[in-house]
């Protein structure tokens, strides 16, 4: 995941690195209790801003620091962890009060909450050595770092988590400034049209032919929840089972993410500018009842990829209006139809066009992008 900051044709990158780390069983006692106190400390945090809120009608300035005296046992996680927490509670504050819709900030669970905790580096408290991750209060940790990082990047912090298989990660923020890529001019261009079946459909006429991987485990996914739910909860075949279901869960998302950025990168390698629809994908799934097949595509996290990657490059997304009628306008003539009902596969014109009605909405976005971009050049 990146961010651009342009200034005078230099850029600040933030750059995230996640790798997987191995703690030893004194560094996963050391990590599960500083997720723990996180996690405390945000509740009782809240619970007192919640209670001030009521009464002053203000937010209340609280910090961690002020809780270690009543819970000395705070004392002996990262400081800085706790002081990310406050940050964290703060911002989304803030966010409630610019967008009331975004929700009321809610307690943090034992069981569903996400086990991670946030460092910041401070006077070279946290470096990379060899095969090592030096973090606060503890011993270095193994990892295994599958890229290499450059020497002119600069470490800002770490997020340390534990996924529901029982694997460690850590997630490395790096920022560097770099040459902003220069904008060049827009030759080849190619339409994308969402699809139920297969995630995308390209102007080309090809296929991304995404293989569907939750569908394909669904049946293997639904029988090992079933296995889980005959266990007695609480006893260590219940865990156990519990892990297996949890790296079924992992499986199908890296199978996803993989796919994805071969993609994506694929994309932004061979073409000067992508056109896509901006859909509304979480009305799709919710209002139209296409849930599964929206978010087992995960064609909104392909999007994230692509507009970054392009962005590396010196390339364009254009986004086109979700209102835009693609499937109903002729790529040919340009005569739009009135109707034309989910069921119609195939768009017939009367000027002799017969294509795939996805290639046709793919066609059209294409060259509505087009237009987007002599406009906007």
């Amino acid at each position: 995941m990146k961010s651009f900051i342009c200034r005078n044709k230099v850029r600040k990158i933030n750059q995230a690195v996640k790798i997987r780390i191995y703690p030893n069983a004194e560094q996963r006692v050391q990590i599960e209790k500083t997720i723990g106190c996180s996690r405390f400390i945000y509740n009782c945090m809240l619970a007192d801003k919640m209670e001030h809120y009521k009464k002053e009608k203000k937010m209340l300035r609280n910090t961690p620091a002020s809780y270690k005296k009543e819970y000395p046992w705070l004392k002996e996680v990262d400081s800085l962890a706790l002081a990310n927490v406050q940050m964290h509670l703060e911002s989304a504050f803030h966010k409630f009060f610019r967008e009331p819709s975004a929700g009321f900030p809610r307690f943090k669970s034992k069981k569903s909450s996400r086990k991670s905790y946030t460092t910041n580096v401070v006077n070279g408290n946290i470096f990379l050595e060899g095969k090592y991750l030096k973090l606060p209060k503890m011993t270095a940790v193994r990892m295994k770092l599958h890229r290499p990082i450059s020497e002119k990047w600069k470490l800002k912090s770490v997020t340390v988590s534990r996924e529901p298989s029982g694997k460690y990660f850590a997630s490395l923020l790096f920022c560097s400034e770099n040459q902003a890529a220069k904008k060049r001019p827009a030759e080849k261009f190619i339409g994308i049209d969402f699809a139920m079946q297969g995630m995308c459909v390209f102007s080309t006429g090809e296929r991304a032919e995404y293989p569907m991987f939750y569908r394909n485990t669904e049946k293997k996914l639904a029988r090992e929840q079933r296995k889980l739910s005959r266990c007695q909860k609480g006893s260590q075949n219940y865990k156990k089972q519990k892990k297996r279901v949890a790296l079924c869960h992992e499986k199908i998302r890296n199978q996803r993410k993989d796919f994805q950025h071969k993609l994506s990168a694929g994309l932004a390698e061979n073409y000067d500018a992508v056109c896509v629809e901006d859909l509304d994908l979480k009305g799709m799934a919710g209002g139209l009842h296409f849930g599964k097949g929206v978010h087992d595509n995960g064609y909104g996290l392909f999007l994230s990829m692509l507009e970054y990657k392009l962005e590396e490059r010196g390339k364009y997304l254009i986004k086109v209006d979700c209102y835009f009628a693609s499937s109903k306008i002729c790529s040919v003539c340009g005569k739009k139809k009135e109707e034309l009902s989910l069921s119609d596969r195939i768009y017939c014109c009367e000027c002799g066009n017969r294509m795939d009605r996805d290639v046709n909405a793919a066609v059209n976005i294409m060259n509505e992008g087009k237009r987007i971009f002599a406009e906007c050049a």
